[in-house]
């Protein structure tokens, strides 16, 4: 009898699942528990420190699954890690906004972001499982994800976005209406228990700091309608859909605190990432018309960095000196 540990869920042995279920706990754990023990502001130098920190792991987990699962698997999670990655970035804009509109002060900021990513890991799962099992049921649906992601570039592209004004996020004001909620911050609780202002009555109440981290949970599931086919058009392989979504998200987190406050000088990123949807979308249709079962993952990983390194270059070339000019008002 084959031991539990080798047996195939969604066609990667167990073991495999827990040893990266366990790696992501510990580093969990360490963060809550030691990094962040106590509550303060994170600066731009520790953000940054720590997002080298969950890149490296990202990049060496790479390796692991090119040791595990060959070279053609590795190539698919490093694309797959580096768009999921670079797709969350507008993320960053949003939760820098459901901060600000909630007056959510800096030193409570990581708390939130560090239980949205248990969320994140529960969803994100949910999510994949249910597109994996549509997938090895329906081999067309990856068309249908791939015809999606073709459309969602051009509209990026040619039509742009609406600016996200989250004070009249419709979402917000119905959370708002519904949910018993404080006008102040408690510390870092996110529910207390108070007198009901109508009925003098003991009960729970919601603080704006779970409001900030409900908000974030739907506003990533948002965004995983467009990161997740995405992904699947990249590779059919949940583990790596998976592990690749986990790993991006990690280090997107921890860069936020930095990221919030250079993301304008990546004003044209949006643009290349509109490109890079189209690419990822199109190879589905052009390994058909090429005849071949797959679009080589070498290729692919090396037009997406082309792809988003021109985004990054040219964004940072036509911002530059704006810092400077917003500083002096010339």
């Amino acid at each position: 009898m084959e031991p539990f540990y080798l047996t195939l869920f969604m066609g990667t042995p167990i073991w495999l699942w827990l040893l990266f279920l366990g790696l992501v706990g510990v580093l969990l754990a360490f963060d809550l528990g030691v990094l962040n023990r106590k509550e303060h502001e994170i600066g731009v130098a520790e953000s940054l420190k720590l997002s080298a920190f969950y890149i490296t792991l990202g990049v060496l987990f790479g390796g692991f699954v090119w040791y595990q699962m060959g070279s053609q698997a590795a190539a698919e999670y490093m694309t797959a890690f580096v768009v999921e990655k670079t797709l969350a970035m507008d993320n960053v804009f949003v939760i820098a906004l459901i901060f600000a509109t909630l007056s959510i002060p800096r030193r409570y900021q990581h708390r939130v972001l560090f239980w949205g990513i248990l969320g994140v890991i529960l969803l994100r799962g949910l999510m994949i499982g249910l597109g994996a099992t549509l997938v090895a049921e329906y081999g067309w649906i990856l068309y249908i994800f791939a015809g999606f992601l073709i459309l969602t570039g051009i509209k990026m592209l040619f039509v742009g976005d609406k600016e996200h004004d989250m004070a009249d996020n419709p979402i917000l004001k119905f959370l708002r209406r519904r949910m018993p909620l404080t006008d102040e911050l408690h510390g870092h609780s996110f529910i207390v228990k108070q007198p009901d202002p109508k009925t003098g009555r003991i009960r729970r109440f919601a603080t704006p700091l779970l409001l900030a981290l409900v908000m974030i949970e739907i506003a990533d599931v948002i965004f995983a309608v467009d990161s997740v086919p995405a992904v699947f058009a990249i590779t059919t392989n949940p583990y790596i859909v998976y592990t690749s979504n986990i790993f991006a998200i990690l280090g997107l987190r921890a860069l936020f605190f930095a990221l919030a406050a250079i993301i304008h000088r990546f004003e044209y990123l949006k643009q290349a990432l509109a490109v890079l949807l189209i690419f990822i979308g199109s190879k589905v249709f052009l390994a058909d018309l090429m005849g071949m079962e797959k679009f080589p993952p070498a290729i692919s990983l090396g037009i997406t960095f082309a792809i988003l390194g021109a985004g990054v270059a040219y964004s940072l070339w036509r911002t530059k000196g704006q810092d400077a000019k917003e500083l002096t008002g010339k």
